[in-house]
């Protein structure tokens, strides 16, 4: 039973890794596409604070995976590693496709959809579920409004200074904002993982009769998840940096500061929101502000399809991995 656990363990640490991975562009494509840093600056930048924010929000996402989405006497072994290949069968094809969705609401969907097809859908906790909807819709407006503010703020505020000193001032500026985001998806991010291996632990009997999350589960997060990083995601980041709007050092800076607004406040507040879908809706907030038609809303409409489309997708392969567990006797 222990060598199971460790396995599924690992294969947690995968998902984390590809979240990393998958999720790179979130974190360098604005400061890559203003060509303040190079792509390799950029993912060395973002791996560094991803690892960073172990040390300093907490673990209240991680504990609202852990024990608000599904019923802790439904959750084994067997829908945990199901629910993790849901996630991350989705997260490659979502990557191979270039769209920049949410490895959180995969994971979630995941986790989700294998408890259903086990015990039905009253092994979901419907509170839970419901502020992670509610948060689905809130968290990119959010990230929208707060960029598009921004945006204006700083407008008015350099309104009479030259071009060329707005641009050198937020080419500086935008390395602090990159490095704020990447604390913020480090946080939010990597404390699923911390969520799932953690119930995985509490449900084997590992963790005694208190659930809570080990500190070798958090270092280990943030660790995959940097090393993912380090790799990058190239594919998406076209996407996000490049294709959304185009964007300057000082749309690069706003963009992230309010990104980064979002996720730390709602890391702290224990929602697990998507990093992917709070980057986009501030990069439309910024872009908008020039002109409407500086958005390529197409573009935009297509990623939206991708984020309604992921936790039933990601459920129904979470699902068709348990029944494929059971068949094969385990």
């Amino acid at each position: 039973m222990l060598t199971l656990i460790a396995l599924i363990a690992l294969v947690a640490l995968i998902f984390d890794f590809i979240n990393g991975f998958h999720d790179a562009a979130n974190s360098i494509a604005t400061v890559v596409s203003t060509r303040v840093l190079t792509p390799l600056q950029a993912v060395v930048w973002a791996a560094f604070f991803n690892f960073v924010a172990a040390f300093g929000f907490g673990v209240n996402v991680a504990k609202t995976v852990g024990k608000g989405v599904v019923e802790a006497n439904i959750v084994d072994h067997w829908v945990i590693l199901a629910g993790l290949l849901g996630a991350i069968a989705w997260d490659l094809i979502t990557w191979y496709w270039g769209l920049p969705t949410s490895s959180s609401h995969a994971l979630i969907g995941g986790f989700a959809g294998a408890a259903v097809v086990k015990a039905g859908l009253g092994s979901l906790i419907a509170a839970g579920l419901i502020k992670i909807g509610v948060f689905m819709i809130l968290a990119p407006v959010i990230g929208l409004t707060v960029g598009f503010g921004l945006m204006l703020a700083t407008v008015w505020v350099f309104r009479r200074a030259t071009p060329g000193r707005v641009d050198w001032l937020f080419r500086r500026l935008q390395l602090v904002s990159a490095a704020a985001y990447s604390l913020g998806h480090g946080t939010n991010d990597a404390q699923k993982t911390m969520g799932i291996i953690s119930v995985l632990l509490f449900s084997a009997g590992y963790l005694g009769r208190e659930f809570y999350v080990p500190f070798w589960v958090v270092l280990a997060a943030h660790a995959a998840m940097g090393l993912g990083t380090l790799s990058g995601g190239w594919r998406i980041v076209k996407t996000m940096g490049m294709r959304i709007t185009k964007l300057r050092p000082v749309g690069g800076f706003c963009a992230e500061t309010a990104g980064a607004f979002t996720l730390i406040g709602t890391a702290l507040a224990g929602i697990p929101v998507s990093t992917t879908h709070t980057i986009t809706g501030a990069i439309m907030g910024v872009g908008s502000l020039q002109r409407f038609s500086a958005v390529r809303w197409g573009v935009a409409g297509r990623i939206v399809w991708a984020w309604i489309v992921t936790i039933p997708a990601s459920a129904l392969i979470a699902a068709a991995s348990w029944l494929l567990l059971r068949l094969a006797g385990a």
